[in-house]
């Protein structure tokens, strides 16, 4: 597993009906969508922000990861491992990485407690089940779980459906992938429950050799509402066996062999067959929600994450000294190395409550929240297989260690209508963190007890006037080291980073067009970043740099230019600086490391420039055609500025036909054929760099992932 920890998530602080929806539960003709508002920025709020609707959702959803769904939103760069946006993937927001991104489903956090990053892939087809999704870019509003250091994607599945109803979608593509799904709903029952459900399936080749894909999954959720409380249980669960491309592709290869994949090829003759991801997560949710008056509101929710999963590898000629095993005396050698398998383990529980409490009346609006939540987990490695096997107890297990987190967060947010065209909004957070890690697998007898607490200030005002609206908002947010990040000794412990935020938007939206204007300014303490520096146990780590910020604009504008056609489109333009940096150089000849300090140098995979567009046609009803455009501007692999060490730009066209047809037979039946990169653009969005002294020169070694051509998705999506 790509990951260190598990990411795990879980549910939300959701906002009850308002007094028209209370009259409709009277007679319960009408059940509204339980949303969560504690944590999203409403309407008028001073943050840039993108809302997703289930139409929006389901037009992209053809079996590819969550991020790949948000790709035609402002500021985003998504890639994927196996090359064609399934297994693993991630997502880059203003070229803030995953583990920079706060996550939360239902309101509760999914990024993982201890590296903090996401992995949609123990989630499959989670997309199916959502109903709306928001993009927050910046620090945003309050939220739960791990700091959001440059934006938050808040997923929505607490959808309440009157009406009974069978769905599926089924879609076929390049590389044999095959996703299908069945989606069930009671509807309402006795007038106060409902009942829905959801079976799922996704299976690829990947565009990477032996990039293969398995993934399963089932969603449950139970309702039951009545004129003042709510109350849902949601279950779900996701196992993903992934086969590893994680390793990337060397330069040297990329002209020629650009699918190629070193992962199993520590075995000699056929690449090791299970050199896989193994992972299953299982995700409890309990929510209430109570009205206690017209003008006040609670939600409380309680979760539980279980997670459990391995990676195997085949490592050839390794020490036995190294899996604290002696050398083995066979009567006639010492054997001191033998090729072996490995699988090392997670096995995590994450689990915590989250509350607010809601008071709006007239012109004002008061969200008093939180949440706790704690990690139990555990790291721990066995072998499975040795050449020589007599030399390595069965199920040999050579590290066996835990780590425990605990964090509590509290949050206000007043909004205050000031004038008819005045609104300014107030949120104010504090958030501690416990954390304790007893040894990692290369450094066991290392101990980590740290303890942070954050003060988390928002402040913005917003100015609307007929069809226009502005804002400015000012934020501070604080985030904690990662788990890879405290490896670094008790010599070279990291700093916790710290981030303002300031934004400036203006809007104007009408039935004909909308466009927008945002501004930003992020200036970064002590942000953590690579520089090449070897830490205690010969491993790279994250080094705090003293200073560095992003400042950019995104534009953003869509026009019904007739009846038949629709543009949209979006340019986000942004420099992205480190303002002095020192990178870190392993010189074989000599030892040690070489230093080679630069002065205000681009921050890695930042790009300057990242566009996306869209032409929508209706030629005939019920027919849309929709050419989609994106383009990343080039992408440094490290802080020093060197073309040598970046990804090339690169310019996608992508090309969407779907047609939707009514009958007695089915409800909505719609067909959508989706051809991806129709310009066979061969290009890579992601990599990684590093740089040694030898010979008396300096070699630098580029990986790359790369991306799949031209390649297709067919779909059906029927709804009976």
């Amino acid at each position: 597993m790509k990951k260190v920890l598990i990411s795990l998530p879980l549910i939300a602080a959701c906002g009850l009906a308002n007094a028209q929806q209370k009259k409709q539960f009277n007679d319960t003709t009408l059940l509204q969508p339980v949303e969560v508002l504690a944590v999203r920025a409403a309407e008028k709020a001073p943050f840039a922000k993108t809302n997703l609707g289930k139409k929006d959702i389901a037009k992209n959803n053809l079996g590819q990861d969550l991020p790949f769904l948000l790709n035609q939103t402002p500021s985003v760069v998504v890639n994927s491992d196996a090359g064609n946006g399934v297994g693993y993937t991630s997502i880059r927001i203003r070229g803030t990485d995953a583990t920079r991104i706060n996550v939360t489903l239902n309101g509760i956090p999914y990024n993982d407690a201890e590296s903090q990053g996401t992995f949609f892939v123990d989630l499959p087809d989670f997309s199916s089940s959502a109903n709306s999704i928001q993009i927050q870019r910046g620090v945003g509003t309050s939220s739960n779980g791990a700091g959001a250091f440059g934006a938050t994607i808040n997923v929505s599945t607490n959808e309440l459906n009157k009406e009974r109803y069978v769905a599926t979608n089924c879609s076929y593509g390049s590389f044999s992938t095959n996703k299908n799904n069945i989606q069930f709903g009671s509807g309402l029952l006795g007038k106060h429950f409902t009942i829905d459900g959801r079976l799922s399936s996704i299976t690829s080749n990947g565009y990477i050799d032996r990039a293969t894909t398995d993934l399963k999954s089932f969603y449950g959720t139970a309702a039951y509402t009545d004129e003042s409380n709510s109350l849902r249980l949601n279950i779900f669960s996701g196992n993903e066996k992934t086969y590893q491309a994680w390793n990337g592709v060397p330069e040297y290869l990329l002209q020629t062999n650009r699918t190629y994949n070193s992962a199993g090829t520590e075995k000699p003759g056929d690449p090791y067959h299970n050199e896989t991801d193994n992972y299953i997560q299982t995700h409890y949710q309990l929510f209430y929600n109570h009205q206690f008056s017209k003008v006040l509101t609670g939600a409380i929710a309680t979760f539980l994450t279980r997670g459990k999963g391995y990676y195997e590898q085949y490592k050839a000629d390794r020490k036995l000294a190294d899996y604290g095993l002696p050398d083995y005396f066979d009567g006639t050698n010492t054997i001191q190395r033998t090729d072996l398998v490995r699988r090392l383990w997670l096995d995590n529980y994450f689990y915590g409550t989250i509350f607010s409490l809601q008071y709006k009346q007239k012109k004002t609006q008061l969200i008093i929240g939180g949440g706790y939540n704690a990690y139990d987990g555990r790291h721990y490695g066995e072998i499975k297989w040795a050449a020589v096997q007599a030399a390595v107890p069965k199920d040999h297990r050579w590290y066996d260690l835990t780590a425990y987190k605990k964090d509590l967060s509290l949050y206000s947010k007043w909004t205050q209508q000031l004038h008819t065209h005045w609104q300014a909004f107030v949120d104010l957070q504090v958030r501690n963190i416990d954390y304790r890690i007893h040894g990692f697998r290369d450094n066991p007898t290392l101990e980590i007890d740290e303890h942070y607490t954050f003060f988390n200030p928002k402040f913005g005002i917003t100015y609307t006037n007929q069809h226009w609206q502005a804002y400015i908002s000012y934020a501070l947010a604080g985030k904690e080291p990662n788990r890879d990040d405290f490896e670094a000794g008790i010599a070279q412990q990291p700093k916790a980073e710290r981030l303002q935020d300031l934004e400036l938007g203006v809007e104007k939206k009408t039935s004909a067009y909308s466009f927008g204007a945002n501004l930003y300014y992020m200036h970064y303490k002590d942000q953590l970043v690579l520089t090449g520096k070897i830490n205690d146990v010969g491993a790279f780590t994250r080094t705090n740099i003293p200073t560095s910020y992003r400042a950019g604009i995104e534009l953003q504008g869509q026009v019904r230019v007739t009846n038949w056609m629709n543009l949209g489109a979006n340019l986000s333009l942004s420099e992205n600086k480190i303002r002095n940096f020192t990178e870190y150089i392993d010189d074989y000849d000599n030892g040690g490391q070489q230093t080679k300090f630069y002065r205000k140098t681009d921050i890695a995979f930042s790009p300057s420039a990242i566009g996306g567009a869209s032409v929508t046609f209706i030629p005939v009803k019920n027919t849309e055609i929709n050419l989609i455009s994106k383009y990343v501007g080039r992408q440094y692999l490290d802080n020093t500025d060197q073309q040598s060490r970046s990804l090339d730009p690169y310019y996608l066209q992508d090309i969407r036909v779907s047609y939707l047809w009514k009958c007695k037979w089915v409800k909505e039946a719609n067909i959508i054929l989706q051809l991806n990169n129709v310009f066979n653009k061969k290009y890579e969005p992601n990599g990684y760099s590093f740089s040694y002294i030898y010979g008396g020169s300096l070699t630098t070694e580029n990986f790359y992932y790369p991306m799949a051509g031209f390649n297709w998705m067919l779909g059906v999506n029927l709804r009976f």
